[in-house]
């Protein structure tokens, strides 16, 4: 009866070791994979091309970021991540980070962590060539002013709260339905992140029919947003965007991608959450 009770336990720790094996004991993680949340509308920042290609600014940080945490290309999913969601995909587990022009607010973190900021952006208006009713802030709080932004984003926000609380405020559900309403003429201004709107402005489709105002709204730092509390992770991140940043590959991305659009990016800001 010993020696039977002995070898089921043997049989029972080899299965369970297999297991480990198996699920990737190891500290990387890898082959579980990591789900990071991105934006596939907006150009130069974080688009999904016909050919199913993720590409972007963000793109590339997330990807430089998921390789520091012990992570291949091959084992990032990728998962559209809208303005409006982006607290509820973290809290409810269905993605690992988010690096989606993820601007870092108070009230943001209230729900959720950030790692960085990675990049500093400020509020602007994208209008079309011709377009002159708009010149400084002060001409913004006017009732017959069509303004456009997404559900969702500090930029909807401010606009209510600072900038023109008068203006007519159109919240649509993408940046891409903006834009497709200020060439329609249904709205005279589009109005979010320069570095949103310079990817819009660079494509080879819209070059020469739209022009940044350069208004300077805000000051937007983009953070990768994690779980709320997961400290040890945004201490992970953290020292991955560092690393990013002293090894030049942040200014690479940044070229590649704003060049284009004849963007100032600036420099990579100082990292302040979890410090």
């Amino acid at each position: 009866m010993t020696l039977r009770k002995t070898s089921i336990a043997a049989a029972a720790a080899v299965v369970l070791a297999l297991t480990a094996t198996a699920c990737g004991g190891g500290d990387s993680g890898s082959d579980d994979g990591i789900t990071i949340g991105v934006k596939v509308d907006q150009p130069g920042l974080g688009l999904k091309t016909p050919d199913g290609e993720y590409v972007g600014f963000d793109v590339d940080v997330a990807t430089y970021v998921a390789k520091e945490l012990g992570y291949k290309e091959s084992d990032i999913t990728w998962k559209e991540a809208p303005s409006a969601d982006r607290e509820n995909l973290i809290a409810n587990g269905d993605v690992d980070l988010i690096a989606a022009t993820y601007s870092i607010t108070p009230e943001r973190k209230e729900r959720v962590s950030f790692a960085g900021p990675y990049m500093l952006a400020h509020q602007d208006l994208l209008v079309r060539k011709d377009y002159t009713d708009v010149k400084k802030q002060s001409d913004l709080d006017d009732s017959s002013l069509k303004l456009c932004s997404v559900t969702g984003s500090t930029s909807a926000a401010n606009v209510q709260k600072d900038f023109a609380p008068k203006a007519d405020l159109q919240e649509y559900g993408t940046y891409s339905q903006c834009l497709t309403g200020l060439q329609n003429e249904n709205v005279d201004a589009l109005t979010t992140d320069d570095s949103i709107l310079a990817g819009y402005a660079a494509q080879k489709e819209h070059q020469g029919k739209f022009k940044l105002l350069g208004l300077n709204l805000s000051d937007e730092p983009y953070g990768i947003g994690l779980k709320k509390g997961d400290t040890e992770l945004q201490k992970k991140v953290n020292k991955a965007i560092e690393k990013m940043v002293d090894d030049g590959s942040w200014k690479k991305f940044a070229d590649k991608h704003f060049g284009p659009a004849d963007y100032d990016y600036g420099k990579a800001p100082e990292i302040t959450e979890g410090s």
